[in-house]
């Protein structure tokens, strides 16, 4: 019984996680796309979408995905906030060596960043999931 409600919470927290994400991947992608669009460097302009779609994915995850364990006063929030910033560089590494490697290699810059987004994804909703969000 405690094992099925613990189940069906996950699946809410992880189901507005992906409508958050999906939200902040429109800003991230909307931004690179036109930077792109400029002739930026994909790897730099991957990086500047990934930047803005950082601040989209906290505000609405901290304000509307893990509100239950969303830290209320001042040292904790920002506790909170910098091990956010920190599972972001982790995507963002992941994300800067993927559409880099991928794109050294030929690849077109569009579909280096949608393998990018795959796998940064699980990772960043892992380390909030169990690090930041407890």
């Amino acid at each position: 019984m405690i094992a099925r409600a613990a189940n069906a919470v996950w699946r809410r927290v992880y189901a507005r996680y992906v409508m958050a994400s999906a939200v902040a991947l429109c800003a991230d992608i909307g931004l690179f796309l036109t930077l792109l669009r400029v002739d930026m460097s994909p790897v730099i302009a991957s990086t500047i979408g990934y930047i803005v779609g950082l601040g989209v994915h906290w505000l609405i995850s901290s304000r509307l995905v893990f509100t239950d364990q969303a830290a209320r006063g001042t040292a904790q929030r920002t506790k909170q906030k910098m091990l956010f910033i920190i599972s972001a560089l982790v995507g963002l590494a992941i994300t800067g060596a993927i559409v880099g490697f991928a794109t050294a290699r030929g690849l077109d810059p569009r579909l280096a960043k949608l393998c990018a987004i795959f796998a940064s994804f699980q990772t960043t909703y892992m380390l909030r999931r169990s690090i930041v969000f407890v």
